[in-house]
């Protein structure tokens, strides 16, 4: 009874945490709800209208996607403005910028050109409302239940594309590109407005803002001398090396595996549930046992999926329980990285580390790619990739079991919370 007792309390103490940091986290889920993380639900559900009724080729418009490098180089500068300034003056950037880019995409009139434009403004500078910023609320406001607190806000972008994206369908149908657009405007000005005034500016932005600063000849040096940044850099390029998969190929994916029609819908739905369930139970995990043997098992899980299909076992069943392995693996990884940079760094270049990292995934997504290229004219088929990236993602999963032990209190002897 006595510790029935005890686990209850401890259970209270961890809810309880989530409860009292409930206006950072709701002002975090609804920022990358609304902010840059939507950019790819809108462009999926606006683009076909779009090159249309502008006259593009399909070839032309995919030219586009070369553009998102630009995130990735912009990443380490918006995790440093984050750590310099804090999450409310940094995140406004954005919710400034992210109105003005949807209204630039509704006026280009048909222009390809006036499209890249405003495409290379938003790549650059609407990504200050992404996870690099947003989930640094809940490093500052969530110490024991952080995993949970982690995965609540990742849900932000999920519950937009679940709703957002056929109602954003349908109104593009009903209405053209040009008014859908100027509606998001609208939309994203409400949204970013609620989210600004939710963000605490409390005694840790106080002193994010007007306590001393450390120049980036210190904090830089102090990132690349710390083992577990390597250690994550190389986890996380090798782990994410994948993800053209989830982003572009999966439907070409499932069809070479001979599932099509309804078959072919329920693997989008098994990649959905496995991130939204990859999210939360990771993020518990993480509270409750070894964060490094806890990221192994669930980024290493995807590596076996990888590998039946690359397989001849193309049971219906069997390929959805891969296809849920891979949703699985990619809405943990978000928790994890975010966790353990936590944990490794002191807060005040959480988002600096957290920015160099977030590029590094791009350029393994990037790197993906271009392999899938590679293999794919030489092979006519998915397999030699499966088995290349499923290797990898193994071999970066084992990476993090050589993180140390200690949390970033011990390490750095710096508070978590600021």
């Amino acid at each position: 009874m006595a510790e029935q007792n005890t686990r209850r309390d401890e259970t209270l103490r961890y809810l309880s945490e989530i409860a009292a940091a409930w206006r950072p986290l709701l002002a975090a889920t609804l920022g990358m709800g609304t902010g840059m993380s939507i950019i790819g639900t809108v462009t999926s559900a606006i683009a076909p209208t779009l090159v249309a009724d502008a006259g593009w080729t399909k070839a032309q418009f995919a030219m586009t996607g070369m553009l998102g490098m630009l995130t990735a180089l912009s990443m380490p500068f918006i995790g440093r403005l984050a750590d310099l300034f804090g999450v409310k003056l940094t995140a406004l950037i954005g919710i400034v910028a992210m109105p003005l880019a949807l209204l630039g995409f509704s006026l280009n009139g048909g222009s390809f050109e006036a499209y890249l434009v405003v495409f290379v403004f938003q790549s650059i500078i609407c990504v200050t409302t992404t996870a690099t910023v947003y989930t640094r609320l809940v490093v500052q406001h969530v110490e024991h239940a952080r995993g949970l607190g982690l995965a609540i806000v990742a849900c932000g972008p999920a519950l937009f594309s679940a709703i957002g994206g056929p109602v954003i369908n349908g109104y593009v149908e009903a209405h053209g590109w040009e008014a859908t657009y100027r509606m998001l405007a609208v939309f994203t000005t409400v949204a970013g407005i609620v989210t600004f005034l939710l963000i605490p500016a409390g005694r840790a932005h106080a002193v994010l803002v007007t306590g001393p600063k450390r120049s980036a000849r210190e904090d830089y040096p102090e990132i690349f001398r710390e083992p577990a940044f390597w250690i994550l850099f190389g986890s996380m390029y090798l782990c994410n090396l994948p993800l053209t998969l989830i982003l572009v190929q999966l439907k070409m994916l499932v069809l070479d595996q001979g599932i099509t029609g309804e078959g072919a819908s329920i693997m989008f739905t098994a990649l959905a549930a496995g991130m939204l369930l990859g999210r939360f139970v990771t993020g518990v995990a993480l509270d409750r046992f070894v964060p490094q043997v806890v990221s192994f098992v669930m980024l290493a899980l995807p590596g076996l999926g990888l590998f039946v299909l690359a397989s001849s076992w193309d049971a219906p069943w069997i390929v959805t329980a891969s296809i849920f392995s891979l949703g699985f693996a990619v809405g943990a990884e978000g928790d994890i990285l975010a966790f353990l940079v936590a944990r490794h760094f002191r807060t005040g270049i959480y988002s600096s580390v957290l920015g160099l990292l977030t590029g590094v995934c791009s350029l393994a997504a990037a790197s993906g790619a271009a392999l899938l290229s590679w293999t794919l004219a030489r092979t006519g088929n998915f397999d030699a990739f499966l088995v290349t990236v499923g290797t990898s993602v193994v071999l970066g999963a084992l990476l993090l079991l050589m993180l140390r032990r200690a949390p970033v209190e011990e390490v750095v002897g710096e508070p978590v919370a600021a």
